[in-house]
C-alpha cells in the first residue's frame, strides 16, 4: 500500500482544538476551582478583536476579582453547529475559531467563577477572513494519472484540511466518497488509482476539522493505462562503475517478488562512502508511473528505518543502451526530466518517510511496522520520457553511516504498449 495514499476512515476526524493563547500577564494555570462565594461576577469589559483566516482573537479587562477562573466564549460556526472555548484567569486573551465562511459571527463572552456562577453576556461581534479550507479551494487540480487521478491542492496556510474525493458507485449508481486524505501539508500532491482507462466523473471537496465543507469541484477524467512491469523480464546489466554485492545478497533479488531474504546488499565492508548504484534491465521499453520499494524490516534484528536501508536515492533511466558514467548526487543532479552528459536521465529523488508514530529508530510500535511492511510508493512525473534501462543510486542510507545500503524488493509499473 504506497504510503502517500493513507486516508482516513471517517470523513474527518474529531480533533480538539488547541487554543492559541497569547497574555500580557504571567500564565501560572488555573486558580483553585472550589469556593463557596456564589456572588455573580462582572463581565469582561475593554473588549477588542483581531480577525485572522477562519477565526479571531479577542481581548479584554478582566473584573478585578481572585474569585473569577475563566472567560468563556459561545458562538456558532455554520448554521448548525455550536462551539466553546475557554481562556485562564491569566490570560487577556481568548481565541475563537473553526467559523465557517468570511462574515459577521455573534460571540457572547462569559466570565465564570470557582463557584461555577457565570457573568451576565456580552456580545461581541467577529468577521473573521476566508477559512483556509475555502481558500484553497480554487487551487484544486485533477489531472488524468496512470490507473486514476491526480490530486493536487494548495495549503498556503498550512493548516488541518481534508480532500474527499467522490466518485460514481458501481453498485449505487450514486457519487460515493473514495477517498480521504487529512494533512496540514502546504504542496498536497496524491494520486488514486484502480480504474479502468474510460472517463469518469470525479469530484472533489475541502473540510476542515470542525465539520465544515465547501462546494464540490467536478471533473471528468479518462485515466491513463497501466500495468506492472513483468519482473520475468528483469535482468542485471552490470557496468564498471557499479556497485558488487555482499553476503549472497545479490542484485538479482531485488525483483524476485519475495519480500523475505535475501535481497540485495551492496558491498561490505567497504572502503568508499555512498552515493552507490547499481544498474539494470527492465526487457521492456515503458513510460513509468510509480514504483514500491520494500526495505529490510524485521529480518534476523530489527532493521527498520536503520542500517543499510536507502534514505535518499535517484531513480535513473534511459531507453537506449546504456554507457557507463559516475553519477552524481543530489548537490549536482541535472533537472527532473534531463540527463548527465552519458545520457542518464534523471527520473527523481526520493526519500524514506518517517515513522508514523513519531518514534525514533530502533523503537517502533505495531503501526509504524505495518506501514513498513506494506512498502512505500512514490510516482514517476507525468513528463518523463519512455525508459528500459534504471539505475538505483543511494545516496544516504537511514543508518547515515553512509557506507552500504539494502533492498529487499522493488516493483515498478506504467504503460509499456
Amino acid at each position: 500500500m504506497d504510503a502517500i495514499y493513507k486516508i482516513f476512515r471517517v470523513l474527518i476526524p474529531v480533533v480538539t482544538l488547541l487554543m492559541l493563547q497569547f497574555s500580557c500577564k504571567k500564565n501560572d494555570g488555573y486558580n483553585d476551582v472550589i469556593s463557596d462565594d456564589k456572588t455573580k461576577p462582572q463581565p469582561v469589559s475593554n473588549i477588542q478583536v483581531i480577525n485572522k483566516n477562519g477565526g479571531a482573537y479577542i481581548t479584554y479587562t478582566l473584573p478585578d476579582s481572585k474569585n473569577v477562573l475563566y472567560v468563556q466564549a459561545e458562538y456558532m460556526i455554520n448554521d448548525t453547529k455550536s462551539r466553546q472555548t475557554k481562556s485562564s484567569f491569566y490570560s487577556d486573551t481568548i481565541a475563537v475559531g473553526g467559523f465557517a465562511k468570511s462574515q459577521d459571527y455573534t460571540v457572547t463572552l462569559y466570565t465564570v467563577t470557582r463557584a461555577d456562577v457565570k457573568s451576565d453576556p456580552v456580545k461581541v461581534t467577529v468577521h473573521p477572513g476566508t477559512p483556509t479550507y475555502l481558500q484553497a479551494l480554487p487551487t484544486v487540480v485533477m489531472r488524468a494519472d496512470f490507473g486514476g487521478i491526480n490530486i493536487s491542492v494548495t495549503n498556503t496556510a498550512k493548516d488541518n484540511i481534508g480532500v474527499v474525493t467522490i466518485t460514481e458507485d458501481a453498485t449505487t449508481k450514486k457519487m460515493e466518497i473514495k477517498n480521504q486524505n487529512y494533512t496540514n501539508q502546504e504542496n498536497i500532491n496524491y494520486s488514486i488509482r484502480g480504474y479502468d482507462t474510460i472517463p469518469r466523473k470525479f469530484g472533489i471537496y475541502l473540510a476542515d476539522e470542525f465539520g465544515n465543507i465547501s462546494d464540490t469541484v467536478y471533473a471528468t477524467i479518462k485515466p491513463i493505462y497501466e500495468t506492472i512491469m513483468d519482473k520475468s523480464k528483469f535482468n542485471v546489466y552490470k557496468l564498471n562503475s557499479d556497485d558488487g554485492s555482499s553476503f549472497g545478497w545479490e542484485l538479482r533479488y531485488m525483483w524476485d517478488n519475495n519480500l523475505g531474504r535475501p535481497g540485495y546488499h551492496s558491498t561490505y565492508p567497504t572502503t568508499a562512502p555512498l552515493p552507490k548504484w547499481v544498474t539494470f534491465d527492465m526487457g521492456q521499453v515503458a513510460k513509468l508511473s510509480r514504483f514500491t520499494m520494500w526495505g529490510r524490516g524485521l529480518d534476523d534484528g530489527n532493521y527498520l528505518w536503520g542500517y543499510g536501508n536507502p534514505d535518499t536515492w535517484v531513480m535513473w533511466g534511459r531507453a537506449d543502451e546504456p554507457v557507463d558514467e559516475i553519477l552524481p548526487d543530489t548537490t549536482n543532479l541535472p533537472a527532473l526530466g534531463q540527463a548527465t552528459p552519458g545520457g542518464w536521465i534523471n527520473m527523481g529523488v526520493y526519500h524514506l518517510p518517517a515513522q508514523p508514530s513519531g518514534l525514533v529508530s530502533p523503537a517502533y510500535n505495531n503501526a509504524d511496522l505495518a506501514f513498513w511492511n506494506a512498502g512505500f510508493g512514490y510516482n514517476f512525473s507525468l513528463n518523463l520520457p519512455k525508459v528500459r534501462y534504471m539505475r538505483f543510486e543511494c545516496v544516504t542510507n537511514a543508518a547515515h553511516s553512509n557506507e552500504f545500503f539494502h533492498i529487499m524488493e522493488l516493483s515498478i509499473w506504467g504503460d509499456n504498449r
